[in-house]
C-alpha cells in the first residue's frame, strides 16, 4: 500500500498533529504483536493518524472510532484503499470495549484474542469540525449553537442557555471554560432568554462582548473562546467520556501495549494526569521489601511529565501548539517483587 502517493494537506486539509511521533510511541507495541497487531484510533476525525498508522505499519490493522457520522463516512472513503485492515465504529469513545466484545469480522476478533497493540486519543474538537460552520462550534461566524458532535442525539449548546439556571450555567463556564466572568455571564444569559431563547453564536457572541470588560478583552483573547469551549465540553460530556475511558482502553492493552493521550486544554490533561500516576503506582503500604500479591502496577510510564510539540512542529501546524501528550505501557503480571 505504500505506493499510494495522495497528499494529507492537498486533499484534506489538516494535518494530523505530531503524527510522526505518535507513530513512534505506538511502534513497540505493533511490534510486539506484529501480524496480529490492532490500534485503536479513539477519535478518527479525518482519519489522519490512522492512515500514517496504516502506512507505517504494513501488517497492522486500526480500529477507527468517532460519534460524528460525517466524520466517520468521510474517513471511511480516505481509507477504503487500505480495504480490510480498517473499520470504523460509531460510538463515543468510551464505548469502544463494547464495540470490540460485539464487533463482528477479523479485526475484532484479532483485538478480543490478542489484546490491543496501541490506542491513540487525540481529544477535543476537530479543525474539521470547526470548519463546518452549520454545527455551531466556532464563534467568528454565525451559526445554530448546536456543538454536538453527534448531531442526531443529546442536548445542543442552545439548549443548555435556554435551560440550565444560574449556578449550573456558571459552574460549567468556570469549570470548563475557566472563565473569570462566569456568574456575570450567566446572569446576563438568564436577562437575555427571558425576551428570546438564544437560538445562534453571534447573539451569544455579542452578549460576552457585553458582560467581559474592555480591559480583560483587550488582553485575554477572543471573549468568547471560553464559553464556547465550557458549552461545547457540557454537550457532549466530554470529561466525562475521558474518564471513563482510561480504565477501558486499559483493560484492552495487550501486554506491551501502550495508551496515548492528546491533550489540548489543562481540565483533560489533569485527568489524564492523574489516572496515569494511579495506574503506574504500586499499591502496598510503603515500608514493605516487596509487593504484595496484586499490588504491583501494571503500567509504566513512558513520557517524562507531559511532552509537548517543538518549535519546527508548531510552525508546520499551528494546531500543536497547546498540545500536551502523555502515554503509559502496559506490563506484564507480576512474578515477584517490585519492578
Amino acid at each position: 500500500m505504500s505506493d499510494m502517493s495522495f497528499d494529507v494537506e492537498e486533499n484534506f486539509g489538516h494535518v494530523p498533529v505530531l503524527r510522526d511521533r505518535m507513530a513512534d510511541l505506538l511502534a513497540p507495541g505493533v511490534e510486539k504483536l506484529g501480524e496480529h497487531a490492532v490500534i485503536v484510533d479513539g477519535t478518527l476525525g479525518a482519519g489522519g493518524h490512522t492512515e500514517h498508522f496504516l502506512r507505517t505499519f504494513p501488517q497492522t490493522r486500526v480500529i477507527g472510532v468517532d460519534r460524528d457520522p460525517v466524520a466517520l463516512t468521510d474517513a471511511r472513503e480516505r481509507l477504503a484503499p487500505f480495504g480490510g485492515r480498517f473499520v470504523g465504529v460509531q460510538t463515543r469513545f468510551d464505548g469502544i470495549g463494547e464495540a470490540i466484545a460485539h464487533g463482528e469480522g477479523e479485526i475484532f476478533g484479532l483485538a478480543r484474542e490478542h489484546g490491543v497493540a496501541g490506542a491513540l486519543f487525540d481529544l477535543g474538537v476537530s479543525s474539521m469540525q470547526l470548519d463546518q460552520v452549520e454545527r455551531g462550534f466556532a464563534y467568528r461566524t454565525d451559526a445554530p449553537l448546536d456543538m454536538r458532535m453527534d448531531p442526531s442525539r443529546g442536548k445542543t449548546a442552545a439548549d443548555v442557555l435556554n435551560t440550565y439556571g444560574h449556578g449550573e450555567l456558571a459552574r460549567i463556564l468556570k469549570t470548563y471554560g475557566d472563565e473569570r466572568f462566569a456568574g456575570k455571564i450567566a446572569s446576563a444569559v438568564l436577562r437575555e432568554r427571558e425576551k428570546e431563547p438564544f437560538t445562534t453564536s453571534a447573539r451569544l457572541v455579542e452578549l460576552l462582548y457585553s458582560a467581559i470588560p474592555a480591559a480583560t478583552r483587550r488582553t485575554g483573547g477572543h471573549p468568547a473562546k471560553r464559553t464556547f469551549q465550557a458549552l461545547r465540553v457540557e454537550v457532549n460530556a466530554e470529561l466525562e467520556a475521558l474518564e471513563n475511558v482510561i480504565p477501558v482502553i486499559a483493560e484492552l492493552l495487550a501486554v506491551g501495549g501502550r495508551a496515548v493521550f492528546m491533550s489540548y486544554q489543562s481540565l483533560e490533561d489533569r485527568i489524564v494526569k492523574n489516572a496515569f500516576a494511579d495506574m503506574t503506582a504500586s499499591k502496598t503500604p510503603p515500608g514493605l521489601p516487596m509487593d504484595l500479591p496484586g499490588t504491583a502496577p501494571r503500567f509504566r510510564t513512558v513520557t517524562r511529565g507531559a511532552e509537548k510539540a517543538n518549535e519546527a512542529e508548531i510552525e508546520e501546524n499551528p494546531r500543536a501548539a497547546p498540545v500536551r501528550v502523555r502515554a503509559v505501557e502496559k506490563l506484564p503480571e507480576p512474578t515477584g517483587g517490585r519492578p
